[in-house]
């Protein structure tokens, strides 16, 4: 890994958020439903369906439930299918969360200087940032740019980006307000996977995980702000794990996108996270080293990709579940969206249940001044960036904010308990020590049926990782 190159004060700032997600929260039994209606019984498909009910997650956010037109059909539906779904249902996802964003930044349309956009769900001339710019009202010399290509760790990428744009406008001696947006619709994608599930007996977990989201962050330089940031931003590392580009990926099929997985994927990640951290901290300026020297002194807003994801994070850097208890929560209450996770995870560490989640005051506990985001894309690419808090100031006792009322988007039976962090480790973490959730189905097994089951449900999610 190259030498990083110091940070200075940037006086780069989060000014607002927002997250969006569609009014479907589907539970594990939604595959199920598809499965038998248009698929027979194969050894694949058991195996998947198994899978899917033990991945930690209990809704996941979409955008329709399985009697939408373009999954209740015969066939799965095509490209073009999907992206006029994403048009129709996505871009209003996106402006509402822009909209969040700017409400909270207490800025205009016409304050905006930039737009920065990334998906991997959809891929069209122009592309639908140019169509969530039109519907805000941004103006036709707002900056555009929209990344493709990066998959889960497109978020973070896309706030890098606007991070160097803000700083060519320092160096100019200009203002940069930049609207940073992530969009995806990937449930729509249901029947094409389970199609190969089906035809090329193919254990795909990614129609377990993944979900609909829309999230923007507002991203400002410190020329002629008044407003009061939620975080500064003091610093990213970005690298790419060498040789891996056929281990995650996410390819164009004529029915949407086919994920790429390898088993390598956990063990790939888990390797890279201290490396990445210790190069992040070494960028930083000498008083956050000085005063933070443990990941253990950070709050952590870690992309949930899988469940083996966060714990593998937990045994890389030594942290617990409370120090990513955003990413838990947002992995129990809604799944994997991809890039849009991030901003929503970074959105909802910042409020009061969160913070009374938060490890107990003391060495290593309490609400952390500081917030490290993380994320892994295709490439193996590996996003990581350093946060201060604004409202914060060391270890502390839980000060969050009050959530905010929810939208008809956001509500859920039960979207805002998170039961504990713990849980997704009890329903089964890949570490061959499963156990079955106590409201679990099963009831009491023998000892050996007890254990073929842990056996194969470890083996099966030491997969089921994504990005």
């Amino acid at each position: 890994m190259a030498a990083p190159v110091a940070f200075g004060e940037l006086g780069l700032s989060i000014l607002g958020l927002g997250a969006e997600y569609p009014p479907h929260n589907l539970k594990p039994t939604a595959i199920d439903t598809l499965a038998k209606r248009y698929y027979p019984d194969s050894p694949a498909m058991t195996k998947v369906l198994a899978i899917n009910r033990y991945t930690g997650i209990d809704t996941r956010s979409s955008i329709g439930n399985p009697d939408h037109p373009a999954v209740n059909k015969p066939s799965a539906p095509s490209i073009a299918d999907l992206h006029a779904i994403f048009m129709s249902d996505g871009v209003p996802l996106a402006v509402k969360a822009c909209r969040k964003a700017l409400s909270e930044a207490r800025l205009a349309a016409s304050d905006i200087t930039h737009i920065v956009s990334t998906t991997c769900t959809d891929s069209a001339n122009p592309g639908f940032d140019h169509h969530v710019a039109k519907t805000l009202a941004l103006g036709p010399h707002v900056e555009r740019v929209l990344l493709h290509g990066v998959g889960c760790s497109g978020g973070l990428a896309a706030l890098r980006t606007a991070a160097n744009l803000c700083l060519g406008h320092s160096q100019r001696r200009l203002p940069a307000r930049i609207l940073v947006v992530a969009l995806e619709v990937s449930t729509t994608m249901v029947r094409s996977e389970l199609d190969s599930i089906d035809a090329l007996q193919e254990t795909r977990i990614g129609i377990a995980l993944f979900s609909d989201c829309a999230s923007a962050v507002v991203l400002s330089n410190d020329i002629d702000l008044r407003q009061e940031p939620v975080y500064d931003l003091l610093g990213w590392q970005n690298c790419v794990i060498p040789e891996t580009e056929a281990d995650l990926g996410f390819d164009v099929d004529p029915s949407g996108w086919k994920v790429v997985l390898s088993p390598r994927v956990p063990a790939l990640t888990q390797a890279v996270m201290a490396p990445s951290y210790a190069a992040l901290m070494a960028a930083l300026p000498d008083d956050v080293r000085a005063r933070h020297a443990s990941p253990k002194d950070f709050d952590w807003a870690m992309h949930p990709g899988g469940a083996t994801i966060l714990t593998g994070a937990e045994k890389a850097l030594g942290i617990t579940s409370e120090h990513m208890r955003a990413s838990y929560d947002t992995y129990i209450n809604h799944g994997n969206s991809s890039s849009a996770t991030i901003f929503s995870v970074l959105n909802r560490l910042r409020q009061k249940e969160m913070d009374a989640l938060a490890p107990p005051p003391g060495p290593g506990g309490g609400v952390k001044e500081y917030v490290v985001g993380c994320a892994f894309g295709p490439g193996i690419t590996v996003e990581m960036c350093m946060l201060r808090r604004r409202g914060v100031e060391g270890e502390v006792v839980p000060t969050g904010i009050q959530t905010p009322p929810e939208t008809e988007s956001e509500g859920r039976d039960g979207g805002a308990d998170v039961r504990g962090t713990r849980e997704i480790e009890e329903r089964g973490n890949g570490n061959g020590n499963q156990r079955l959730d106590a409201e679990g189905e099963q009831g009491k097994k023998g000892k050996k049926e007890e254990q073929e089951q842990a056996a194969f449900i470890s083996e099966a999610l030491e997969n089921v990782e994504l990005d």
